[in-house]
C-alpha cells in the first residue's frame, strides 16, 4: 500500500538485472522483491541521534543522508589490503615515486598517507579548495553528509590545505571516497583515489634553467587560458611540463613502453590550466586522471606563498579495471577466493589477468512506484536499492515514467484501487506494483 500523503508527481519503471558473475560467494544475499526490517532501508539521521563511526560520535541532523550500505564500507580500506588489486596499483605507483624521486639525503621526496580518515568537514571537502558555495559538486543528492559540518570525503583533495598546511611540499594521499551515484559496472558509490602534490620554490624550478636565476614565480597580471593572474609564464609553463613529465613516466611504468598519450584542457576549481590524461590502450582512448597547476590562492593560505605547484587525482579503480581486465567495479568489494587468490602474486609488477567466474543468465525485474512531490532525486533510490538488493542488482534503468496530465487529484490514489479507477492510463502495467 502506498501512504496517502504522498503526492505522485511520477511514475518510475525501474529495470533490475542481476547477474551471478558480479557477486561474490562471501556477499549477504538477499532476494530483491524481499522486504527488510525497517532499520535496513537506510541509516537516515534526526534530530537528537547519533552516529558512531570510526571511534567518533556525530550528532544527526536533517543533512544526515547516510546509508547502511555505504556505512558498511566504511573502514574496509582496500587499498591496504595486501594483495587485493587496488592495493597492488598503489603498491607499484609508490614504488615508482619512492625510486623516481629521491630527497637531498637519500630518502624518498614524496611522504605516502594512505590512513587518513574519510570522515572530513564540508570546509576541508569544499572550502579549502577554493569549491564556490553554489558549485554543483555540493548538492545533497551528490554527497553522503554526516551531518550538517562534516561528510565522507568525495576526494582525496579534502587533504591537501591539512598537508601544505603542516609544511609538507611532495606527498601522495590515498584512501576511499564516497559519491552518490546511478548503479552500472562502473560506478558505485565507493571508490578508490590517489592523490600527489609538489611544491617548487623559485630554486628548485630554475635550476638548471639558462639565465633562471633572473626568472621569478609571480608577477600581478591578467588570467588567462594559459597561467594564473599571480603567475610569470616562465613558472607555468616549466611546473605543467614537470606535471606531464611526472604522469608519462607514471603511466609508461605502469602499463609500459610505446603508450600513446595525450592531454585535454578541462576545468577544476582547485587548479589553472588543468588537464586531463588520456591514453590509448587496445585502439580506445580512455581518460585515466586530472591534473593541473595548484590555484596560488590555495597555496597561499595553506602558508606555502613562495612556492608554487601542481597536483593531480586518479582512480585506482579504473586502472585496476585497465590493468587487470576486470569488467565490473562491484567485484573490488568480493570476498570470493575464486576472485581474491587470483592477485596473490610474488611480484608486484607482475602481469595480471582476471578470470571472470561463473555466470547464470540475468534475472529482471521491473517495477514501478510513486514519487514523492519534493526532496527526492534518483540518488535516493539507488542508495536503497543497495541497501536491500545489494551487490546482487548489476543496474538499474529507468525506462518509462507518468504524470496524469488532466487532475492532479488522482495522484492522490492508493495503489490498492483497481487499474479501472485510472481510465487514462494506456497499460495495466502501470499500476503493477
Amino acid at each position: 500500500m502506498i501512504c496517502s500523503t504522498l503526492r505522485r508527481v511520477g511514475h518510475m519503471h525501474i529495470y533490475l538485472v542481476r547477474k551471478a558473475s558480479s557477486v561474490s560467494k562471501g556477499h549477504h544475499q538477499q532476494t530483491v522483491g524481499s522486504r527488510p526490517a525497517a532499520s535496513e532501508f537506510a541509516a537516515r539521521g534526526a534530530s537528537g541521534n547519533v552516529l558512531e563511526l570510526l571511534g567518533k560520535s556525530y550528532p544527526q541532523d536533517n543533512y544526515s543522508n547516510l546509508s547502511r550500505k555505504v556505512l558498511s564500507r566504511v573502514g574496509r580500506n582496500l587499498h591496504n589490503q595486501q594483495h587485493h588489486p587496488l592495493w597492488l596499483i598503489k603498491e607499484r605507483v609508490k614504488e615508482h615515486f619512492y625510486q623516481q624521486y629521491v630527497g637531498r639525503f637519500g630518502t624518498p621526496l614524496f611522504s605516502v598517507y594512505d590512513d587518513l580518515s574519510p570522515v572530513v568537514t564540508i570546509w576541508q571537502n569544499f572550502d579549502s579548495l577554493l569549491i564556490p558555495a553554489d558549485h554543483p559538486s555540493r548538492k545533497k543528492g551528490d554527497n553522503y553528509y554526516v551531518n550538517g559540518t562534516h561528510m565522507l570525503r568525495a576526494h582525496t583533495s579534502a587533504h591537501q590545505w591539512d598537508l601544505l598546511h603542516a609544511g609538507l611540499d611532495a606527498f601522495l594521499v590515498v584512501g576511499d571516497v564516497y559519491r552518490r551515484d546511478q548503479i552500472d559496472s562502473q560506478h558505485y558509490p565507493v571508490f578508490h583515489q590517489l592523490e600527489g602534490v609538489r611544491l617548487f620554490s623559485k630554486h628548485e624550478l630554475f635550476t638548471g634553467i639558462k639565465d633562471g636565476e633572473s626568472l621569478q614565480l609571480f608577477e600581478q597580471s591578467s588570467r588567462s587560458a594559459y597561467k594564473q593572474e599571480t603567475h610569470t609564464m616562465e613558472a607555468t609553463k616549466l611546473v605543467e611540463f614537470d606535471l606531464k613529465q611526472t604522469l608519462t613516466r607514471l603511466v609508461t611504468h605502469l602499463f609500459g613502453d610505446g603508450l600513446d598519450i595525450r592531454w585535454v584542457d578541462c576545468y577544476f576549481p582547485f587548479t589553472h590550466p588543468s588537464f586531463e590524461m588520456e591514453i590509448n590502450f587496445h585502439g580506445e582512448w580512455l581518460e585515466v586522471l586530472g591534473c593541473g597547476v595548484m590555484e596560488q590562492q590555495l597555496v597561499n593560505s595553506a602558508g606555502a606563498q613562495d612556492q608554487i605547484g601542481w597536483a593531480f587525482g586518479l582512480g585506482l579503480e579504473r586502472l585496476a579495471m585497465i590493468l587487470y581486465d576486470i569488467p565490473d567495479i562491484r567485484l573490488f568489494w568480493s570476498e570470493d577466493e575464486r576472485f581474491l587468490k587470483q592477485f596473490r602474486v610474488s611480484d608486484i609488477n607482475q602481469k595480471v589477468k582476471f578470470q571472470p567466474l561463473s555466470k547464470y543468465p540475468a534475472v529482471i525485474n521491473d517495477i514501478s512506484f510513486w514519487l514523492p512531490s519534493e526532496n527526492y532525486t534518483e540518488n535516493d533510490f539507488y542508495d536503497l536499492v543497495r541497501t536491500i538488493g545489494g551487490d546482487l542488482v548489476e543496474k538499474v534503468e529507468l525506462i518509462d515514467k507518468f504524470e496524469h496530465p488532466k487532475d492532479p487529484a488522482v495522484l492522490k490514489l492508493s495503489a490498492l484501487k483497481p487499474p479501472e479507477t485510472l481510465p487514462e492510463l494506456s497499460s495495466p502495467s502501470l499500476v503493477d506494483f
